[in-house]
């Protein structure tokens, strides 16, 4: 039977303290977002509490604009949920795709362009590396 994750974590020093401090950013993370206003608190997230301050992504410039200004109110408000912080650095998080690649452009040869393909690519020789391409691209379209 498979043993749970946290026996593990318990065990080493250097786990246990990374495991402490993902749960003290999860718990900042939940005082931060309700902190915001519904329109910054998803297109923003907590990334890192250092001990010069909390570093904070927000998913573009402008959510970047609005945290900064919006660091006085939140570093009291963080205050008073019992989270002290020096202050908030706030970095631009690249946007995250999903797919990077472009879609494969469908191309389509006419019945009349095929046939001459199909004739040119019959006058050549055999072994013609021109030939054996011209016909690879004929089957498949």
């Amino acid at each position: 039977m498979a043993a749970p994750l946290e026996r593990y974590l318990d065990r080493s020093d250097a786990l246990a303290a990374l495991q402490a401090h993902a749960a003290r950013l999860a718990r900042v993370d939940a005082v931060f977002r309700q902190s915001l206003p519904p329109h910054l608190s998803t297109a923003c997230a907590v990334a890192n509490l250092r001990a010069d301050g909390l570093v904070v992504h927000a998913e573009g410039g402008a959510v970047a604009a609005k945290l900064r200004q919006a660091i006085p109110g939140l570093i009291e408000r963080l205050a008073s949920a019992g989270i002290v912080v020096a202050g908030i650095k706030v970095r631009v998080r690249p946007p995250r795709t999903k797919d990077i690649r472009p879609p494969i452009a469908q191309r389509n040869i006419s019945p009349e362009a095929r046939r001459e393909m199909d004739a040119f690519a019959a006058s050549l020789p055999a072994d013609s590396p021109v030939g054996e391409a011209l016909r690879r691209l004929i089957d498949r379209n």
